[in-house]
């Protein structure tokens, strides 16, 4: 049995899968020419193919994706149409990138971009700030999909005493931390209510472009959007014209639709925005806990039980 790694490798790690299953074969291949000789005649891949890549696996019977994302996966026709079942690493992500929506929101309440350049100038100014910083307590949250991500943020959300609302495609009864969970119906109710608007959905066919011009224009003034899922979820060109006027205070945007954002991109410019590289999720335990669900599944698939993180490649997710 053949297991091509193309993902999260380091040494440590792969002598633990040889040590674990000494009668596995284990191939690393790190470039798209060696995925495409190593998968042939794999059973696993592990990583993020290219559909030459994926087709090239003329024996293949399951994907592991080593984040969460599998748009790029269900992409690939042929993938989609076979019986290669599809998994990802759902979880080790959350956190990380719930605590980066609250460092978001802090730092528009607490002004600290600005404070990061006075330090920068030596520019001391009380007076600056006086009235300007604000409490997060008693705000709202909206949420637009409470999966895992969503429902990390919620937690948080609520230990700050913000009061949490949420849409999602299949509203399920709310958890202790969130007031009510709606369906996509309410979605429109969510934006006009929330002063603090976060994007936790999957990027899908279905999601792809769902929230554009008339649900920005509905919300507060005052309201920040956060971005922290995947980017092409927002209509970019409707998300600049809306900062551009200030038609909303602010957002955070950590995805965007094309990465790396272009250098000559207007939202670099924007002085109500907080771009991050799509890097909220990036910490050593995330990508160990990654490593710990293929090593899992893997487990699991020689030992032929259920896997963890199964993948609907219709739906997307």
């Amino acid at each position: 049995m053949k297991v091509v790694l193309a993902s999260l490798m380091n040494d440590v790690f792969l002598e633990s899968l040889k040590e674990t299953f000494p009668d596995v074969e284990f191939a690393v291949a790190d470039s798209p020419e060696d995925q495409a000789r190593e998968i042939r005649d794999a059973d696993v891949f592990f990583g993020m193919p290219s559909r030459e890549v994926f087709v090239a696996g003329e024996r293949l019977r399951w994907l592991q994706i080593p984040g969460t994302g599998v748009d790029k996966a269900v992409e690939i026709p042929e993938l989609v149409n076979s019986d290669v079942v599809l998994t990802n690493a759902r979880g080790p992500h959350t956190n990380p990138m719930a605590d980066h929506v609250m460092s978001l929101v802090l730092g528009f309440t607490h002004l600290t971009h600005e404070m990061m350049t006075d330090q920068r100038d030596r520019y001391w100014s009380t007076q600056k700030y006086d009235n300007r910083i604000a409490e997060v307590g008693g705000s709202t949250m909206g949420i637009v999909a409470l999966g895992g991500i969503g429902q990390a943020v919620a937690r948080r959300a609520h230990a700050f005493g913000m009061e949490v609302y949420a849409v999602d495609k299949n509203p399920f009864p709310a958890p202790p931390e969130v007031r009510e969970v709606w369906g996509l119906d309410r979605l429109d109710d969510l934006f006009e209510m929330s002063d603090w608007l976060v994007i936790a959905a999957p990027l899908s066919t279905e999601s792809h472009d769902m929230i554009g011009a008339r649900q920005l224009a509905l919300m507060k003034p005052t309201a920040h959007l956060i971005i922290i899922s995947r980017g092409g979820i927002v209509n970019e060109d409707a998300l600049l014209d809306t900062l551009q006027n200030r038609r909303i205070a602010g957002a955070g945007v950590d995805a965007f639709e094309n990465e790396p954002l272009a250098s000559d991109s207007p939202f670099w410019d924007l002085e109500n925005i907080i771009i991050s590289p799509h890097a909220s999720a990036l910490t050593a335990e995330m990508w160990e806990g990654r490593r710990q669900i293929f090593k899992e599944n893997l487990r699991r698939f020689l030992a032929n039980e259920p896997f963890l993180y199964v993948c609907n490649k219709v739906a997307g997710f």
